[in-house]
């Protein structure tokens, strides 16, 4: 796979990030209203992202994706389900969110350690790569705490 594909597959989860927190926005209660403000952070995080990752690819002479993942979209769509059969709680959506966060932060990961980046594409995926795994142990550490 070419660097500008790793790149496009990086945009795609962005977007997909993007998609599932403003779906979940749309669907938290009042009861739940702190967490706007950590998934609005994170939907604006993965935004600049996805903006950065497209510039990235444009100087690299290839053609930046815009797009979602087949699987973003099949995770946004049981994400509507489980919010039809009650899975609304605190620890619900935070562990629907940790999932996802999951998968970003893997998907960063597998990147990295394929070792085809270099120059701008690999300082920009690295200090990405940080800011989703300081994410991802936020939404670890909320979800922690709604389950107790």
């Amino acid at each position: 796979m070419t660097a500008n594909n790793l790149l496009n597959e990086l945009i795609e989860l962005n977007n997909d990030r993007i998609a599932g927190f403003e779906k979940v926005l749309a669907d938290i209660d009042d009861e739940n209203i702190d967490l706007k403000e950590v998934f609005q952070e994170f939907a604006t995080q993965s935004r600049r992202f996805s903006q950065e990752l497209t510039a990235v690819v444009a100087a690299r002479a290839g053609e930046p994706e815009t797009g979602n993942s087949a699987a973003g979209s099949l995770h946004r769509a049981w994400i509507d389900v489980k919010s039809l059969f009650g899975g609304s709680d605190r620890a619900s959506i935070l562990s629907e969110a940790e999932r996802g966060e999951d998968t970003i932060k893997k998907a960063y990961s597998s990147v990295l350690e394929q070792g085809r980046l270099d120059g701008e594409a690999l300082q920009v995926v690295s200090t990405q790569s940080t800011a989703i795994n300081r994410a991802h142990d936020t939404i670890k550490a909320l979800r922690d705490m709604a389950k107790q």
